[in-house]
């Protein structure tokens, strides 16, 4: 079997100090992710998704070649061998999160998870779902079962300056509805979007005022301590491929066990019940996770997650968060010093300016000299031109962007009743609005070296205009439209 050459073998030395960590992070590149220096490629787009190492794959693929695994609903060795590996890497999880008081039930991902609060929880005529504007749709969407089942739905405003929360709203929307009987509040520990760590004492102060909470964790666990001993939150969404890339399409909901019953499974699936029948109207429900786990769980890829969390651990997930913390601090120094030769900004940076409560992850717009905004699609096509990956448009969280582009609830509402479907672009059409930025993010695997080719490629739009700068971009595209494609399908293997 294939065995992890631990981590922390390739130092010796791992005590703390930014010129250690910069070397120590510098060998995990070169030994975990080397394939993206031998592709020529810069990935920045972390928030989307983490880069996988080879160490993990390797690992799983070993487990697979020698294993032998079956459907763990049955009872011969194939399935009890499948059922204990899925059963440790539960155990894993609840252990990595100190979440000794909470059920982990496997779901597709993060949303699958959310999708569970959603049609499960105890909404009804007497029942209030708060959310904050920064949300992701996947959060947002959870609206629709409460006002399907007759309970009402408020937002809680950001900062335009910051996109924090703001605190006197949400302290007020809090302290209301003293009466309500279900009251969920629903946030993210960090936006998706602008970085932004929004301070987990609102699940404490959430608590004293009666609500529930639902904290969306996908964008905050891949570079932050979530201890829920500490900070017990009821409802606990989260994707693994964002910690550690492999595997996709595995998430979990950790649910606290003394809220569990609040959950109601509206019906039932094959591995959730314990009885059912087709001569009567009923059946019994599992008790435990599995009673919102439908169907078989993937149980060939779920023990990669108890693989990928080793991983972390190996490295510890704090020393992940002071390298984040680290380059953060040179990336937005960088980004401030960038002003075309008239002063004016090259670039916006959205949220906050400093690395005080935030992540990793950065929104941007790009502007002319003479300050008329860069179309998003026209600087992704040019990073995509030199294997550069970051994510651009709006990243399913419409609140941010809203607020960013200053669309009021009422050019909202005039769209929307004035036809029966939309997209972006139609929008944009309506409004005369231009919307969506840029999205950098960085992780584990990010160097100075990728940063610096970054700053590189943003320095061609300086002292340019958008219309000669466009111009430029399509000469050169016309020329090789596809090259950008080329050293990467160069180094690929298909078999």
């Amino acid at each position: 079997m294939f065995k992890f050459e631990t981590i922390k073998s390739l130092l010796r030395d791992t005590h703390v100090s930014n010129s250690d960590d910069d070397y120590y992070f510098n060998r995990l590149r070169k030994k975990e992710f080397s394939r993206l220096d031998k592709a020529g490629h810069i990935y920045l787009d972390y928030t989307g998704g983490c880069l996988y190492p080879e160490s993990l794959t390797q690992k799983h693929e070993s487990s697979l070649r020698n294993g032998i695994y079956g459907n763990p609903h049955s009872t011969n060795p194939a399935s009890q061998l499948s059922g204990e590996l899925v059963e440790e890497t539960r155990k894993k999880i609840l252990d990595f999160f100190r979440a000794g008081d909470y059920y982990c039930v496997f779901t597709n991902n993060a949303s699958g998870a959310l999708q569970i609060v959603g049609e499960s929880f105890s909404f009804g005529p007497s029942s209030v779902l708060l959310l904050t504007a920064d949300n992701h749709n996947s959060v947002n969407g959870i609206r629709e079962y409460c006002k399907k089942k007759g309970g009402v739905y408020y937002y809680s405003p950001m900062n335009y300056e910051d996109l924090r929360l703001n605190e006197a709203a949400l302290e007020k929307n809090l302290a209301s509805f003293e009466h309500v009987e279900n009251k969920l509040f629903a946030f993210p520990a960090q936006s998706n979007v602008s970085g932004v760590r929004h301070s987990l004492s609102w699940i404490k102060k959430a608590h004293e005022k009666g609500w529930d909470v639902l904290l969306d964790a996908a964008a905050f666990v891949p570079t932050s301590r979530l201890d829920l001993s500490i900070h017990k939150p009821e409802f606990v969404s989260m994707s693994f491929y964002k910690m550690f890339g492999y595997p996709t399409g595995i998430g979990c909901l950790l649910v606290r066990k003394d809220k569990f019953q609040k959950l109601r499974k509206p019906a039932y699936a094959g591995g959730t019940i314990t009885l059912s029948s087709a001569g009567y109207d009923s059946y019994f429900l599992k008790q435990d996770h599995e009673k919102f786990e439908n169907g078989t769980v993937n149980y060939l890829g779920i023990p990669a997650v108890l693989n990928g969390l080793e991983f972390i651990e190996d490295i510890s997930i704090e020393k992940i968060n002071r390298r984040t913390q680290e380059l953060s601090s040179l990336f937005i120094a960088e980004l401030q010093k960038l002003r075309h030769d008239n002063e004016q900004p090259l670039l916006k940076l959205y949220g906050p300016t400093n690395t005080e409560q935030r992540g990793g992850t950065f929104l941007l717009n790009f502007f002319d000299v003479n300050g008329e905004k860069y179309p998003f699609e026209m600087v992704e096509q040019l990073a995509n031109h030199q294997l550069i990956s970051f994510r651009t448009g709006c990243f399913c969280n419409p609140g941010i962007d809203e607020l960013n582009h200053c669309i009021s609830a009422q050019v909202l509402k005039d769209y929307f009743t004035s036809r029966d479907h939309g997209d972006y672009y139609d929008f944009i059409n309506f409004t005369k609005k231009m919307r969506g930025a840029v999205r950098v993010s960085i992780g584990i695997a990010t160097t100075r070296e990728d940063l610096r080719k970054f700053y590189s490629f943003v320095k061609r739009f300086l002292n340019m205009r958008v219309t000669e700068f466009d111009k430029q971009r399509s000469t050169n595209l016309k020329k090789s439209p596809l090259s950008f494609l080329y050293p990467l399908r160069a180094r690929l293997q298909f078999h």
